[in-house]
């Protein structure tokens, strides 16, 4: 997968700044496909040194709004409609990794998949999302 030239990934991020607080980084973003990363720190924990589920909801929400964004048509918005995660297991150290890619890309929402694995490769979650694809309305 190539980047765009246009799309800076770092100013991408650093537009959300949850996300920047998070830590997360994109990797690669294309329509097709996102990668990105999310370390683990002790300030995104649970009891147990595991990385929060919240966390994690947020890493994927987070690739899931850019990958639908990648996706949109010109001048359109999204935002995050709903949202299903499972849980398969902790990360207790090193860095969550997630690859996301769209399922569905419609007039007028967007369905994405982010699977995310810690750093043995071994699958943490996985996310299906919907975005809204939120198109302004004619001005009169």
């Amino acid at each position: 997968m190539t980047d765009s030239p246009a799309l800076d990934l770092s100013a991408l991020v650093a537009s959300m700044p949850f996300a920047a607080g998070c830590g997360i980084e994109i990797d690669a973003a294309g329509p097709d496909e996102v990668t990105a990363r999310m370390p683990w720190s002790a300030e995104r924990c649970t009891t147990g040194g595991l990385l929060h589920g919240g966390a994690l909801m947020a890493f994927a929400d987070t690739v899931g709004a850019v990958c639908a964004f990648l996706n949109l048509p010109a001048g359109a918005g999204t935002s995050t409609i709903e949202s299903k995660t499972n849980f398969f297991r902790g990360v207790r150290s090193g860095v969550a990794h997630s690859v996301t890619r769209p399922l569905h890309v419609g007039r007028t929402t967007i369905v994405v998949q982010t699977d995310i694995t810690d750093d043995d490769g071994k699958r943490v979650a996985q996310v299906t999302q919907t975005q809204a694809v939120l198109v302004p309305r004619a001005q009169t």
